[in-house]
């Protein structure tokens, strides 16, 4: 198999939570440029719904919508069952939904805390837990845990968004090892910032904005589609011996 064949997700299938919009919608036309049918998971479904019709029109996979809160166990486990009863088979999964609530630690409520751990780290928890048993048994898999450089290092007021990445990353050394002996590998993207609609509110502050150029060696915010190759990678045979790696995609900040 040549190097540009490994790369290749023909007739394989992969479900991207998150995907309808942002770095998951990035990740998904990726993975469907690459021949991957792709099952596009949101809590809005109408949005699931349009991105997988965009998707099938864009590369002429068999794409789909559909609706899913990652925090509630009884909508993953119906998510998981009807992407297997449409497509047959899971080979990839990409963790990416994901919220963040910022703000000094007096200034949130418990329940704001317990809000950004319930999507970010118990419905990644969920997804690969419903997702495990088809895996297994096909001994093969592909699980992208989307963590981020506040995995690794953190800032001021992210105590909810910090806490929970830094969860999704030792989640996903545990399940590297876990489900190394089924030929299923688990990693984690570990993005810095891009101009997603969970940043907007830094995108569109002048003062904020300039202060995170001012930590970025390469000088500016990620752009969107610069996600699909590390996702692709990931999910492809070209990354068969990488487990439970932590990869950033954050423009040289952290090496600072």
């Amino acid at each position: 198999m040549g190097i540009m064949d490994r790369f290749r997700l023909d007739g394989q299938v992969a479900i991207v939570t998150g995907g309808s919009q942002g770095l998951g919608r990035a990740m998904a036309d990726a993975l469907a440029e690459a021949g991957a049918r792709v099952a596009v998971a949101s809590r809005t479904v109408e949005k699931a719904r349009q991105a997988g019709a965009d998707l099938t029109a864009a590369h002429g996979q068999d794409c789909r919508g559909y609706g899913c809160d990652v925090a509630d166990p009884q909508q993953v486990e119906a998510l998981v069952q009807q992407v297997v009863a449409d497509f047959g088979r899971i080979d990839v999964l990409i963790n990416n939904a994901g919220i963040n609530i910022r703000g000094p630690i007096e200034e949130l409520t418990l329940e704001e805390f317990r809000q950004v751990q319930d999507t970010n780290v118990t419905g990644v928890w969920l997804m690969c837990r419903e997702v495990a048993p088809h895996m297994k048994a096909r001994k093969h898999g592909r699980v992208i845990n989307m963590g981020s450089m506040l995995s690794l290092i953190s800032m001021p007021d992210r105590t909810p968004y910090s806490t929970s990445k830094g969860a999704v990353l030792q989640m996903t050394r545990t399940l590297a090892l876990e489900w190394a002996p089924y030929g299923i590998t688990v990693n984690a993207i570990l993005p810095g910032p891009f101009g997603t609609e969970m940043n907007r509110s830094l995108l569109n502050d002048p003062e904020a904005y300039r202060s995170f150029i001012a930590q970025i060696p390469l000088g500016r915010w990620g752009e969107l589609e610069e996600i699909g190759g590390l996702a692709l990678f990931l999910a492809s045979d070209a990354s068969s011996f990488v487990t439970g790696a932590g990869i950033l995609i954050d423009g040289g900040w952290t090496c600072r």
